[in-house]
């Protein structure tokens, strides 16, 4: 199997309720990460990386920062005079939302129909991981199965719906459970799967025809007696943003060298929207401690186990710790933040004072006034 004989479907807005403070006025796929990234810029570049050439996005409301973000496509070498990255909103909904990943994929049949690769690669967009998707197509070949699911070993996210999986000895999956997430170790997806183009319109038109819309349990699970289905185990670093909490230690990860190094590995880039900004400035007395600084910062301040993205301001006297620090917020003089995560375009006036908790970090929204 060739990366250019596979199609990538990458479902933007799929479990962004469970982030509600970052998906106001953003869909899932373009929630900021990790200094200078959206996290659709993962699933993205690993398809990219792996050999797809075509792929297709679908979203629902809130899309203009996602277009915003991924343009014609040129960051990831999409912007193609054929196939390249093609953006699928729900046409003709009046109310711009579906009823799930069936309903999605029965909207864009049309796309379906008219490809002509032999594959489909589905993805959230809500875990960043670096993926070599050329394993996950050698295994499903090898295994002759009928679907592939990346899954990974450990405890799942607390969510109210995890899908869990019994693997055998020989890779297939036997069974699956959907269930809140635990405290045990068991073998949870990550929202990928591999699967035959004609296979999978087959199995959407047939569920659409009996009124049912949960890919997990309708698509997958009621067809797993009947098909060879192959899980593939991901072992490599890894973090579901399940919550603002989890989101807010997926970036503290990133002071650890082994996940950078895991995450963003020479040989599989990751590829964003490039913008060009000066270096981050550095003032008189400043200090910066074991911290991300995007380029445009001005640091004035003391910085100390923190994420700033781009432009964001640091005045003098200021101390920020343990914090996530979105695109132009501006922190004014003396002011102390804790475990705090601060959306785009926040601005903290002089001598305020903000401390969260390590598992509850206070959320100030974009374009806020503190």
């Amino acid at each position: 199997m060739r990366g250019n004989d596979v199609i990538g479907i990458l479902f933007a807005y799929v479990h962004e309720e469970r982030v509600r403070e970052l998906t106001q006025n953003r869909v899932m796929a373009s929630i900021p990460y990790g200094g200078r990234y959206r996290l659709v810029d993962f699933p993205l570049s690993n398809m990219v990386n792996s050999g797809i050439n075509k792929v297709g996005v679908i979203t629902e409301q809130n899309y203009q920062s996602l277009m915003d973000h991924l343009g014609s496509g040129k960051f990831w070498d999409l912007s193609r005079k054929r196939e390249g990255l093609y953006l699928l909103p729900p046409f003709g909904a009046e109310t711009m939302r579906t009823e799930g990943k069936i309903s999605s994929l029965a909207s864009i049949m049309r796309f379906l129909r008219n490809s002509k690769e032999e594959y489909v690669l589905l993805s959230d967009c809500d875990t960043v991981a670096n993926i070599d998707y050329k394993e996950v197509f050698a295994l499903h070949t090898a295994k002759e199965a009928d679907i592939t699911i990346v899954y990974r070993h450990g405890v799942s996210p607390d969510t109210d719906k995890n899908v869990v999986y019994t693997v055998d000895p020989e890779g297939f999956i036997r069974d699956m459970v959907v269930k809140r997430g635990s405290d045990t170790d068991c073998n949870f997806g990550m929202g990928m799967c591999l699967i035959g183009r004609k296979r999978l319109m087959a199995m959407v038109e047939e569920c659409m025809g009996r009124n049912l819309y949960d890919f997990d349990r309708d698509l997958l699970q009621r067809n797993l007696p009947d098909m060879r289905v192959c899980g593939y185990e991901f072992t490599g670093a890894a973090y579901s943003i399940s919550s603002l909490g989890s989101y807010f230690k997926a970036n503290m990860a990133l002071m650890e060298p082994k996940v950078r190094t895991q995450l963003f590995e020479a040989s599989r880039p990751i590829y964003t929207k490039v913008r060009d900004d000066m270096p981050a400035r550095y003032g008189l007395g400043s200090q910066v401690t074991n911290s991300i600084i995007a380029d445009g910062c001005l640091i004035e301040g003391e910085v100390e186990n923190c994420v700033l993205f781009r432009g964001v301001q640091v005045h003098k006297g200021a101390k920020l710790r343990n914090c996530v620090i979105m695109q132009d917020a501006v922190i004014g003089e003396n002011s102390r933040l804790d475990y705090v995560v601060a959306d785009k375009d926040t601005v903290f006036d002089p001598n305020r004072t903000l401390m969260g908790y390590q598992t509850y970090p206070v959320f100030v929204a974009k374009g806020s006034k503190v």
